[in-house]
């Protein structure tokens, strides 16, 4: 027992050392918001396309934030800002939701809150305009935590959630990208994380998948512990990245149980777990919210869109 004590203690010590240089934006406490709009964002944008990103976060923090400030829960903040992302067709989510092989849209999505740690989840939904909205019904209003398909878009319709014809999620953009056979994987899944005046962490994300994927993939957006975390006096996650991956080693969850278990900080453990995927060749980013309202904004690729805005006056808007 002494043995494998003492080869804990030296294992947390070595992750201390391997983590010692923090990599966030900004350090905050009370009440903040982080969202982000995907880490696949290469360094070859219009100035039009890059504008169009900042914008929407902007639109989205904004939202996110005036729910925290005026006392609101981090749920509804986080539901709010990730419907802004949903609705703005430059993101992969909602409207701006990527083609699959069969050239149709399969999106997917996760909610989560820190307090009682409740979770609802949708994915593979076809006509849903907002998959966050619907992950949120299933969450307080089922008795499950994730639905698929037809069976998410038939609750939807029961709830009275909008649905919508699938000429509304139309882009000539992805779908000729589709059918000229680029297979290059989308990043841009969208999600937030919050913390509200009463300590409450909650996180939301939401994507389209990947472009051409086979029909009824799914990846790691809907998965509670994969894209999506949330724990109060802890942490909340939101992922985004080769959702495969993100899956096979519970990359949301991981980063919130190395804080845990080995006193790591937000900024240590997330740079811990994306360097972990980079030494694989993996490519993602991962936003993160601890217990003080402190952000982390990691990844490993050319540029990730996100933003951030606690109740201290700091603000962030950026891509790389």
């Amino acid at each position: 027992m002494k043995k494998y004590l003492l080869l804990f203690l030296l294992l947390a010590q070595s992750n201390f050392l391997i983590a010692s240089q923090p990599n966030s934006d900004v350090m905050a406490s009370n009440i903040a918001i982080v969202i982000h709009g995907g880490a696949g964002w290469s360094r070859n944008q219009t100035e039009e396309k890059l504008k169009s990103i900042e914008d929407g976060l902007k639109r989205a923090l904004d939202e996110g934030f005036a729910i925290l400030e005026s006392g609101g829960t981090s749920l509804d903040a986080v539901e709010a800002a990730v419907v802004i992302l949903e609705d703005d067709v430059t993101f992969n989510a909602g409207k701006g939701s990527v083609y699959t092989a069969e050239e149709r849209q399969e999106m997917d999505a996760s909610i989560m809150t820190g307090e009682l740690q409740n979770a609802g989840a949708v994915a593979s939904v076809s006509t849903i305009k907002n998959p966050i909205k619907l992950a949120r019904y299933v969450m307080e209003k089922t008795e499950h935590v994730l639905i698929v398909g037809q069976g998410a878009e038939k609750v939807a319709i029961k709830g009275g959630l909008e649905v919508v014809d699938p000429s509304y999620f139309y882009s000539k953009e992805k779908l000729d990208r589709v059918r000229r056979q680029k297979t290059k994987d989308e990043l841009s899944t969208v999600g937030a994380v919050a913390i509200d005046k009463e300590g409450n962490i909650s996180a939301a994300t939401s994507t389209g998948g990947r472009s051409n994927k086979l029909p009824g993939r799914v990846g790691d957006s809907p998965i509670i512990g994969a894209g999506t975390w949330a724990q109060n006096n802890l942490c909340g996650v939101s992922g985004t990245g080769h959702g495969e991956y993100f899956m096979r080693f519970n990359v949301a969850r991981e980063i919130c149980a190395r804080m845990d278990y080995l006193g790591l900080s937000s900024d240590q453990a997330s740079k811990q777990v994306i360097d972990e995927l980079s030494g694989m060749g993996i490519e993602g980013g991962v936003i993160v919210i601890d217990k003080e309202g402190n952000a982390s904004m990691i990844f490993n690729t050319d540029g990730m869109a996100r933003a951030y805005k606690n109740s201290k006056g700091d603000e962030i808007v950026t891509i790389y």
